[in-house]
């Protein structure tokens, strides 16, 4: 499939997803969703991981990729609430994107919300630009932004709009006071939106001590003492 165009792979990918995006969306009728809305790089992927080893019907992440990268940017969030009809958890784009979770708490009431954290705002940042500069950039340098727009994630142009999305000008795509400012922002008007439903939100740093526990507890899952998350995307 490396040499098909960008459209055919997407067509392909849901030729074999196919079967388990439809058994995903008959088990999710009628359950509670659960969305991941913290930032990437903050275990998003490890997050993903748990809840399908745990039984949940998890969404396709190839799918919402491609609804992010032509809904998102146009505003366009009735698009991405139908897209929830087909499981019950979501994570990473367009979940994690600033002001996503309004919509999604109005479309879908009741439901409950993850904010994902990093130690601090630097190591999110250290990390995100790490993982970019090893996946994406040339000989493992901080990645251009026309590096970004050659990229063939999902499709050219997908990574320069996702880093587009903190602000940041061409010629400096990764600028640390205003991405770490972004993430700061991001993260305030999550914990500000939900200041009065504590119960709807679980603000989580994947590497604290007795973090699994408190994700089961959350869902009202049974205690597992010794259990820990498993560590996707490691690049710090």
């Amino acid at each position: 499939m490396q040499g098909l165009p960008d459209e055919l792979k997407f067509i392909a990918h849901r030729l074999r997803v196919g079967p388990r995006v439809l058994f995903n969306r008959w088990r999710a009728r009628n359950r509670r969703k659960i969305f991941v809305i913290g930032r990437n790089k903050t275990g998003t992927t490890s997050l993903r991981r748990t809840f399908e080893e745990l039984g949940f019907p998890v969404g396709d992440q190839r799918e919402a990729e491609r609804l992010y990268d032509r809904a998102y940017f146009e505003g366009r969030f009735e698009a991405i609430v139908d897209y929830c009809h087909s499981a019950q958890v979501f994570q990473d784009v367009p979940f994690s994107c600033p002001g996503t979770f309004r919509h999604l708490d109005a479309a879908f009431p009741g439901s409950l919300f993850i904010l994902t954290i990093r130690d601090s705002p630097e190591q999110w940042y250290d990390s995100l630009v790490r993982f970019h500069s090893r996946m994406f950039g040339r000989d493992g340098q901080i990645p251009t932004a026309d590096d970004l727009r050659r990229a063939r994630y999902c499709r050219k142009g997908f990574l320069y709009n996702t880093v587009r999305m903190n602000g940041t000008p061409d010629d400096d795509p990764y600028n640390a006071e205003i991405m770490i400012r972004n993430y700061r922002r991001h993260n305030r008007e999550v914990m500000d939106y939900f200041r009065t439903r504590p119960r709807d939100l679980l603000v989580l740093n994947l590497a604290e001590p007795g973090a699994y526990q408190r994700f089961l507890a959350f869902f009202g899952l049974p205690n597992e003492p010794e259990g820990s998350f498993p560590w996707e995307n490691r690049s710090s």
